[in-house]
């Protein structure tokens, strides 16, 4: 059984994740949190707003004094300063003032947005978490990153602004397309390299179960994803050291998402992005044939798309000088010393980056 988690940060609780199969919690959590009799904003993407809008603005509506809603298309294409644009311009048509809230309803696309805007509206406003992708309850709705991509330039405009409330309901998970599921399973994969062998092996013994999404077992996979995201928070909640980490897959990932100009899912980008990350960590002799092999047969487990012969492995090299994860002249890469356990390394060249993609490539 899940019980529910809170975030700290210098070692005051700041926000609670708080698990269910239902959405019958959120009246009675909004108003311990005090957002009774304030005006409520519901911002979320098409497909998820067609499934779960109705139901959150008429639970919300019996607590809070307004209930508005923000939809705008799905996907990665959306989250950019225009989308925000209209969002502000909502807020400020309906009035919102400080004391007035966001909810993001949605995957990481619309939390990261949301949580930007809420951060930036009127110099910072309050929002809650309402996670509805695989990828987004285990990663993106914790820890306060927010942002959106500037001219194909992933989360380049962004800010740190902590949630109120990370609500997720686990049954939502039942209407998650299965490229959907998988691409959050990188994420996952990724909690365990970094961080926990032991939770890597549980991964692999139970992953017919979590293909065929087992609800008890997508529950302890989410909660345990959830414990290793929230401690790597609290001991860097801003990124300056271990958070980093958490960057595992994202280098190259990230590079080869915008390559392919944001037609690959970003779980699935990580997922490629961590094949090249362990080939690099195994030709600087980090680990061994064995753990390579592994490693790339978990991540074969999800039905990761394979990138076209003809890629311009050139041009993906490139796109890494212009991540947010560059220091300097330094691209920070995230390797394995083994399974469980991570670093940084700002040595890889681009040789070695264009070694892993070819190794890749003709896999």
């Amino acid at each position: 059984m899940m019980t529910d988690l809170t975030v700290h940060l210098d070692n005051k609780p700041i926000y609670n994740i708080v698990y269910s199969d239902t959405f019958n919690k959120l009246p009675e959590l909004i108003t311990e949190l005090g957002y009774s009799n304030r005006k409520v904003c519901v911002v979320s993407e098409t497909n998820v707003a067609s499934l779960y809008m109705d139901a959150i603005l008429l639970s919300i509506d019996k607590c809070c004094d307004k209930a508005v809603s923000f939809v705008f298309p799905e996907g990665e294409p959306s989250k950019n300063l225009d989308t925000v644009k209209a969002l502000y311009e909502k807020l400020i048509i309906e009035k919102f003032d400080r004391k007035d809230i966001i909810i993001a309803l949605g995957g990481g696309v619309v939390g990261d947005l949301s949580g930007y805007t809420a951060a930036t509206y009127l110099r910072g406003i309050d929002f809650i978490q309402i996670p509805t992708s695989l990828l987004s309850q285990v990663d993106s709705s914790i820890g306060g990153k927010t942002g959106v991509d500037f001219d194909s330039y992933k989360n380049m405009v962004g800010a740190f602004h902590m949630p109120k409330l990370v609500y997720m309901n686990i049954s939502v998970l039942n209407t998650l397309s299965k490229r959907q599921f998988n691409s959050g399973m990188g994420e996952i994969v990724k909690h365990g390299l970094i961080k926990d062998s032991g939770y890597f092996t549980w991964l692999n013994d139970n992953a017919s179960k979590i293909t065929a999404k087992d609800m008890d077992v997508l529950g302890e996979m989410i909660y345990r994803s959830c414990i290793i995201k929230k401690n790597v928070v609290e001991n860097d909640p801003t990124e300056k050291g271990e958070r980093a980490l958490l960057n595992f897959g994202h280098t190259l990932g990230h590079a080869i998402e915008k390559y392919m100009d944001f037609k690959l899912l970003h779980g699935e980008c990580v997922f490629i992005g961590m094949i090249l990350a362990t080939i690099i960590s195994y030709n600087k002799g980090n680990i061994s044939k064995n753990e390579l092999d592994i490693i790339i047969n978990s991540i074969n487990t999800y039905d990761i798309p394979k990138l076209d012969n003809n890629i311009d492995i050139a041009k993906i090299i490139e796109y890494t000088k212009n991540d947010k994860k560059v220091e300097g002249d330094k691209i920070k890469f995230i390797l394995l010393k083994n399974i469980g356990e991570a670093y940084i390394d700002t040595s890889v060249t681009e040789t070695e980056m264009l070694e892993a993609l070819n190794t890749y490539m003709s896999m």
